[in-house]
């Protein structure tokens, strides 16, 4: 059983474990489903395989597979989600070889990339059975409706898949599609999101549609790559190889597009770019409804391929944490290395699930200088993914950003709103925070809570944190470790 191996895998792998449980009461995916998905994960997992999908005779659906940190680093095989973004630190800073040894690295170096490079194979896990457009392929998938005023059912989880027109970079992210009908919908693609780049470069090249393969289920790995902000113009199937710790394999589409070659189904598809239309109302991880006052593309299907007896993966919405905040927690860990290489006074970083991560980053760092907090700041304000955050608050090393209440005493103690308070009012911001003023246009605040030095604070020294005598802390230490020892200790006073 290998949980890389393709979604299959992973769920035989997650059985193995007692990480699944099977549920066989006949359920629909209009509503039942995702309610039933949100009130496991409130909950605390496990993950679920449904076998019985009310008028869906042999489809199962998985959901909630990505219960919980510890679940994805024994999948990944890794000991933390960290050292996958310590594989990426070496290539993106690599430096031109001017020496021999230097030269004999970077060969080594290039070979070690290679095993994470995608691979192109002739036929593909999903092509075991087709469904040509006349026959409404669209119809024939589970796809949920999730909140009872949605605008349809959606696809909450595809891997939408184009080669950018201009560098042939391949995109992969998760961009929800409604659903029209049997063989049409409208692909959600941000403003921001590299497959809205990849229509711009399309638009100027004066194209009218681009390809486009959107895988449905896959192997943990690729799944939380789609799912990750990699910057462009960095190939995201490179990225999944890097989580996976070996190359993806693609199948090319007769529309030229390339497909997950383990992906349960794939739907080949042209995405026309001037063709918008309505899309929404959505209920979204922020816990409130999208309006359908934005059109975005129109998708027109040609095909859907699909494996035998087909597991649909889907994911679920609504007010956090559900499963959406354990894979933005990977995502954090994973990309604080690189975090860490190009701003190497932070210390750890805290985007919290309630904050909806796009809502609110905590960050310690270790202070040096007038000003610092404010320094980090901008530069994360102008970092990829993270520049779309719209509060950040900013502590000192000694301060854990995961201690929420030691970051509240931050607050309350280090912060005065004439001095420590940066807002800058009209800025991009995520397209779905219902605090925008307009579409992806919004605010930030950043809070300085680091302690101030006297160049911050008027020349005025900062007051002097209290502190144990260590002599006197050590011996305190001592007798509590032998009044928690045995039961007529202090430790009664626990039950």
């Amino acid at each position: 059983m290998d949980p890389v191996e393709d979604l299959r895998g992973y769920i035989d792998w997650l059985r193995k474990r007692n990480e699944i449980v099977e549920v066989g009461e006949p359920l629909s995916p209009e509503l039942e489903i995702p309610s039933l998905l949100r009130k496991v994960m409130y909950s605390g997992g496990p993950a679920l395989l449904l076998t019985n999908i009310k008028d869906f005779d042999g489809w199962r659906v998985a959901g909630n597979l990505f219960t919980s940190l510890r679940i994805l680093r024994e999948a990944l095989s890794v000991n933390k989600l960290e050292e996958i973004g310590e594989r990426l630190i070496p290539s993106a800073f690599f430096q031109p070889p001017s020496s021999t040894i230097q030269k004999v690295k970077a060969a080594g170096e290039l070979m070690r990339l290679s095993k994470y490079l995608p691979s192109f194979v002739s036929k593909g896990s999903f092509e075991e059975n087709v469904i040509e457009a006349a026959k409404n392929p669209l119809d024939k998938i589970p796809f949920f409706r999730t909140w009872p005023k949605d605008g349809g059912r959606y696809a909450t989880f595809p891997m939408v898949i184009t080669r950018d027109p201009e560098s042939g970079i391949v995109n992969m992210g998760v961009y929800r599609v409604m659903i029209l009908d049997g063989k049409r919908g409208v692909v959600h693609w941000q403003v921001h999101k590299r497959g809205a780049l990849a229509q711009s470069h399309a638009l100027e090249k004066g194209m009218e549609e681009i390809p486009v393969a959107i895988s449905l289920g896959s192997d943990p790995g690729t799944m939380l790559a789609a799912v990750s902000p990699i910057p462009y113009p960095i190939d995201k199937t490179l990225f999944a190889g890097v989580i996976r710790g070996r190359g993806v394999e693609l199948v090319e589409l007769p529309n030229g597009a390339p497909a997950i070659s383990n992906a349960e189904v794939v739907i080949e598809g042209r995405v026309r770019l001037k063709e918008l239309v309505n899309e929404g109302p959505f209920g979204d991880h922020w816990g409130y409804y999208d309006k359908p006052t934005e059109k975005y593309p129109l998708l027109l299907v040609d095909r859907v391929y699909l494996r035998d007896e087909p597991i649909y993966y889907g994911s679920v919405t609504g007010a956090p944490p559900l499963e959406d905040a354990v894979m933005g927690k990977a995502v954090e860990r994973i990309f604080k290395p690189i975090i860490n290489t190009l701003l190497p006074e932070v210390v750890e970083i805290n985007y919290p699930p309630e904050g909806v991560f796009q809502g609110l980053l905590i960050v310690s760092i270790k202070k040096r200088f007038p000003g610092h907090a404010k320094k980090v700041m901008s530069a994360l304000w102008g970092l990829g993914q993270s520049s779309l955050t719209k509060i950040i608050i900013v502590v000192d090393h000694d301060v854990d950003p995961n201690d929420i209440g030691k970051v509240i005493w931050a607050v309350s103690s280090n912060v005065n709103p004439q001095r420590d308070l940066v807002v800058i009012e009209g800025s991009h911001s995520d397209a779905l925070d219902p605090a925008n003023i307009a579409h992806s246009y919004g605010g930030k605040l950043g809070i300085d809570a680091t302690r101030k030095l006297p160049e911050e604070n008027l020349g005025k020294e900062w007051p002097e944190l209290v502190e144990e005598d260590p002599t006197i802390a050590q011996k305190v230490a001592q007798l509590l470790q032998k009044l928690m020892e045995g039961r007529g200790g202090i430790d009664r006073f626990k039950e």
